[in-house]
């Protein structure tokens, strides 16, 4: 562990999953990876998420940060503001001087916020990843998605108004701006690239894709599959590795099974990082076939380990995490998609070079830089003059 900071704090971290949670992701990695970081320069960090069977109510990770695990997919914002007012978080002794209660909040907006700066009277950065404009027609029926999108778009940058942001990816901060979102007020601080050692995994003998991430609607499997089912008469030995689960699997089979490409892909359900790391290792190119990702961890994870990927242009912060015709190619439609990934299985040298490229390009984020970096928003954020918490929504406004 690193020498304690000048002035050790303790930070609470608001996110509505874990990376325990079956339904985890990149923003968990992310998340978890910060507060270890902070963790490492002599903080304290506590992570309160939404319970689930995979994982205690309370534990500490391997890394030291605590988690608390309260309430469920959706009460778990409603619990988190009343522990935080009952001051029952029992965060340990950096935070017994203020009733039980951190000195800073991180609040974590995967879409829906926790709100906590109408009711916390600590300093509060808002967390986004990606703006879900795309997002909430796929997911939710129209008018849940409406909502989704008001309390996005229009309740959060209010309740927001006077918070740091962070954000990890220079597409993300545009889009916040039209929003109302000052840029000046958004920082980046990208993801950094986990540990992808890997011992001596050979290229697959035949033509083989990966896809990695949780299953699930707006992350557009379908397209990996509809593009073996295209190219499997020219390359008769093409395989694709689904790696991951979610809800969405189910009907993910049925697609596989209508394209008559089921005997071509294997779906894997969770996949440990060794796995993760020899699946990535093995395939020929990886896929990113995602609607919006606030940065890509897949894309730099395969990159990581010399796999190109093929990914759509515009889709948020991909276009960071993978550089355009250096490190992997950029689709502009389903059909280009398609022939991005024919043209990477069947020029060798290309695939090669651009796998080289990747490794490099991946190598240029770590998680340290990248904990140096929110340290520094933590320092400025509990350093700023103490903050009431944000006024009331005027009860007018409070429907879409």
């Amino acid at each position: 562990m690193e020498a304690p900071a000048a002035a050790t704090r303790h930070i609470l971290f608001l996110n509505w999953r874990d990376t325990r949670n079956p339904e985890g992701g990149g923003s968990e990695v992310y998340v978890e990876r910060i507060a270890g970081e902070l963790v490492r320069r002599g903080h304290q960090a506590t992570l309160l998420c939404a319970t689930h069977a995979a994982g205690p109510a309370e534990e500490v990770t391997a890394d030291g940060v605590r988690v608390l695990r309260r309430g469920g997919r959706h009460t778990v914002y409603l619990r988190a503001a009343l522990a935080y007012l009952a001051g029952a978080l029992r965060l340990g002794p950096l935070s017994r001087r203020h009733g039980g209660r951190p000195d800073l909040i991180v609040d974590v907006g995967n879409g829906l916020p926790f709100l906590s700066a109408l009711y916390a009277r600590r300093p509060v950065i808002a967390l986004v990843h990606h703006v879900h404009r795309e997002q909430w027609p796929v997911v939710l029926g129209r008018w849940l998605a409406k909502f989704g999108w008001w309390v996005e778009s229009w309740l959060a940058p209010r309740v927001y108004r006077r918070c740091q942001y962070v954000t990890v990816s220079a597409a993300t901060r545009n889009e916040l701006a039209t929003l109302g979102i000052d840029p000046a007020r958004v920082a980046i601080v990208h993801n950094g690239t986990p540990d992808m050692t890997v011992g001596v995994v050979p290229r697959s003998a035949q033509p083989s894709l990966v896809v990695l991430g949780r299953l699930v609607p707006h992350k557009q499997v379908e397209v990996a599959l509809r593009t073996v089912a295209a190219l499997v008469g020219e390359l008769p030995g093409l395989t694709l590795a689904v790696a991951g689960q979610g809800w969405w699997e189910p009907q993910l089979r049925q697609v596989a099974e209508d394209l008559g490409v089921t005997e071509r892909v294997r779906f894997t359900g969770f996949v440990t990082d060794a796995e993760k790391r020899e699946l990535l290792a093995a395939a020929w190119v990886a896929l990113t076939p995602s609607l919006k990702e606030g940065w890509g961890l897949t894309i730099v994870e395969a990159g990581a380990v010399g796999t190109p990927t093929v990914a759509f242009r515009g889709a948020g912060g991909v276009e960071e995490a993978l550089v355009d015709g250096e490190t992997g190619l950029l689709a502009d439609d389903v059909d280009d998609f398609t022939a991005k990934v024919r043209l990477l299985l069947t020029d060798e040298a290309y695939r090669s070079a651009m796998g080289t490229a990747a490794r490099a390009h991946a190598a240029r984020f770590t998680w340290p830089v990248s904990g140096e970096k929110f340290v520094a928003l933590v320092t400025r954020a509990a350093n700023a003059p103490a903050l009431a918490p944000a006024e009331p929504v005027a009860a007018s406004y409070l429907v879409p």
